[in-house]
């Protein structure tokens, strides 16, 4: 079966929990992502960053996306995967938390962020249907 190390984007760049959500917005636009890893000082993850994040909690809410930090929005323990674990736990785990990205874990590092779209590229079409449904409900 294959893995989340054979399907994931290597080398996910992170941005800094006391980076600015500007400086998110920026970076993600360099990068062309819709969302980045967010990490520590120690390099450890603390959560995940959307744009959607930055239009809603941000923006929206009026705050001001250069003095807001990213780790202000890094919400409890962030979902991963490990890096040797199959796609059916992948599929299980994005439907569980209801999320389209994982970060890929190898031991405490990131290696990487297994997408929704990642996944449905290496699954049959019944698990892509499948997933797409417990994604959306």
């Amino acid at each position: 079966m294959t893995t989340a190390r054979e399907i994931m984007t290597p080398d996910a760049t992170c941005i800094g929990a006391d980076d600015s959500m500007l400086d998110a917005a920026k970076k993600m636009t360099d990068l062309g992502v819709g969302a980045l890893p967010i990490c520590g000082n120690d390099q450890r993850l603390k959560g995940m960053l959307t744009d959607r994040d930055i239009v809603v909690k941000v923006l929206g809410a009026g705050k001001d996306p250069a003095t807001c930090t990213a780790g202000e929005f890094a919400q409890g323990e962030a979902v991963t995967i490990g890096a040797d674990d199959d796609a059916a736990e992948i599929m299980r785990t994005m439907a569980e938390h209801k999320v389209r990205r994982l970060p890929v874990i190898d031991g405490h590092t990131l290696v990487g962020v297994v997408a929704q779209a990642d996944v449905a590229r290496s699954l049959p079409d019944p698990q892509v249907g499948e997933l797409l449904e417990a994604l959306s409900s």
